[in-house]
């Protein structure tokens, strides 16, 4: 079966015009027509964290489901981590998944037709990184040859900042994503098991992603062997 997917840090909805617009960001998710959409920072950081997507917005203007990855009813995320799923799909086996840090990080799996897709957004500091990847490839293991992990990377490195995750994943970097008014980083990537492959892959550059963000989303086309 063949999954279209993508990864958005989506900035809280601030775009580059600094204007806190919800809609623009749907807006570019449609236009992708993923299957499976992986999103970071898609809280708030005020209190309980409230979503900075209104849960009757994505309702009313996409075909998705919110992944039940929150703890609380104002949160669509964990750690800003959330994930949607077009409906229709099957979907369950929902896990959050800590991760050590300097700051609090985790990271979200949801199971969909039988992929373990995993969104993260790792953090600014490489030793750290490097942990938190060390940990998923842990939290994984058994059920890692049909794992897909997505997100915000943030290794400003195109060739090394990835070896706990080596011998057990391919990883693949689109193309620059950040930033998006004038893109010089691939800092959104995927690293997936040996029972998947990816057909194609890109970063939407078109339209309302120039602004809606300060990243570029980032989507493949995904089979299963």
């Amino acid at each position: 079966m063949r999954l279209k997917v993508a990864s958005y840090n989506i900035r809280k909805a601030m775009g580059l015009d600094r204007r806190r617009d919800p809609a623009r960001i749907l807006k570019v998710l449609n236009k992708i027509g993923a299957d499976v959409v992986m999103l970071q920072e898609a809280d708030l950081r005020l209190g309980p964290r409230p979503t900075a997507i209104p849960r009757f917005l994505i309702e009313q203007e996409t075909d998705y489901e919110v992944a039940d990855v929150s703890v609380n009813d104002v949160s669509i995320g964990w750690h800003g981590n959330a994930m949607l799923v077009r409906k229709g799909l099957q979907s369950g086996g929902v896990r959050r998944l800590e991760l050590p840090g300097l700051e609090p990080r985790g990271a979200v799996l949801v199971e969909v037709e039988g992929i373990n897709f995993v969104g993260a957004h790792l953090g600014l500091m490489r030793r750290f990184r490097l942990l938190q990847m060390t940990a998923i490839r842990e939290h994984l293991r058994g059920i890692e040859t049909t794992a897909f992990i997505a997100g915000d990377f943030n290794e400003w490195s195109d060739v090394r900042g990835y070896e706990p995750w080596e011998n057990d994943f391919k990883l693949v970097l689109p193309g620059r994503s950040y930033h998006a008014a004038r893109p010089v980083a691939a800092l959104d990537g995927f690293a997936y098991g040996n029972a998947l492959r990816i057909e194609e892959m890109g970063v939407m550059r078109d339209g309302a992603a120039r602004v809606a963000s300060d990243h570029l989303p980032i989507w493949a086309e995904l089979d299963r062997d």
